[in-house]
């Protein structure tokens, strides 16, 4: 069974004790490649050792996908506090679509405060009239979209505010005409669906801000590392065998989060051609244990130079990992040796 290769130094980028928005913690970060000044973005989630727990996202930059530099002492995209993402800037994904870069962030209108702790405190108000995202401090979705990297325009939500809906992928290139979105709603499950846990579900859109139609659920965990809830993980990689999508699942045994691989068809992505039902990676090493979220493994970034698919992920919600992988040999492995 192939496993990812982890990173032997990991982890690659942890907290900055100088910065107070990001001296606490450092993970799930987006990553891009450059082809033009061939150097590696990544754009991390960051939190300081304040009550509220505010979520921030930082800039850094590589040139061979190991050792990132912060770009800055400031964060590039921070949260309104008056506003729908008041609460923070959480668990980015990012997509370059023709001249632009599109990116998906979830995000609580009020802190979610330090949520590993028992006696966390609750920061908001709470209407009983509603809207329910309110009521229960609820996540959305929202996007932003950049020319430069550094510079980003906040669209707003692109989720149904009562379905507390995150892990969102939105594939990097039209398809039948369509953009295409995955994500997981927490509250779409149970009573009245097929699937009695939170699974991922696919859209389609005319305009990426739109996503009303034709939504449908896509995948609900099957085998038992992922049956308490699975999610997407990065944006899907384009091969000539089909869409090749990093996802992750929880099990309902010990709650660790671990990883697995898909191939979707190129002309119709809601088609599952293989995946993985043995994880490819799981919670090892003492940051991945032992952290703010115990057993946790967690991609949200991707980015493919020479056939190798460099793979960036949060580990235990402390600090940012890499695992690396031949994309030949992923595919192999999911086409079962062909």
């Amino acid at each position: 069974m192939l496993k990812l290769n982890k990173y032997p130094h990991n982890p690659i980028l942890t907290k900055n004790e100088k910065n107070a928005w990001e001296n606490l913690c450092v993970l799930n970060p987006a990553v891009i490649f450059n082809d033009e000044d061939k150097t590696f973005y990544m754009l991390y989630r960051s939190a300081g050792n304040d009550k509220q727990h505010y979520i921030y996202l930082g800039l850094a930059t590589s040139k061979d996908g190991v050792n990132f530099t912060r770009c800055s002492d400031k964060p590039i995209i921070a949260p309104d506090v008056n506003g729908a993402d008041g609460g923070g800037v959480e668990d980015p994904r990012l997509v370059k679509i023709e001249d632009y870069y599109f990116l998906t962030y979830a995000s609580r209108p009020f802190a979610p405060g330090q949520y590993w702790r028992e006696d966390k405190e609750y920061f908001g108000f709470q209407p009983k009239a509603g809207p329910r995202v309110l009521i229960y401090n609820d996540t959305e979705t929202h996007l932003a979209v950049s020319k430069d990297l550094k510079n980003w325009k906040k669209l707003g939500r692109i989720t149904d505010s009562r379905c507390d809906d995150r892990d969102v992928i939105i594939f990097p290139e039209k398809v039948n005409g369509k953009y295409v979105k995955i994500s997981r709603a927490m509250n779409k499950c149970g009573e009245g669906y097929k699937n009695p846990k939170p699974a991922m579900w696919i859209s389609f859109s005319n305009d990426l801000l739109e996503w009303r139609e034709e939504e449908e659920l896509f995948y609900a965990g099957k085998e038992s590392w992922e049956d308490e809830k699975c999610g997407g993980s990065c944006p899907p990689i384009k091969t000539d065998k089909g869409w090749l999508f990093i996802y992750h699942g929880v099990s309902s045994k010990d709650k660790c989060y671990r990883v697995g691989a898909m191939l979707l068809d190129l002309k119709d992505p809601r088609k599952i051609l293989a995946r993985t039902k043995h994880f490819i990676m799981e919670p090892e090493y003492p940051f991945e244990t032992d952290g703010f979220y115990s057993g946790c493994v967690f991609p949200t970034g991707i980015v493919e130079v020479k056939n190798e698919l460099y793979i960036y992920y949060g580990a235990g919600d402390q600090c940012i990992c890499l695992a690396t992988v031949k994309k030949d040999d992923l595919l192999k492995e999911l086409l079962g040796g062909k």
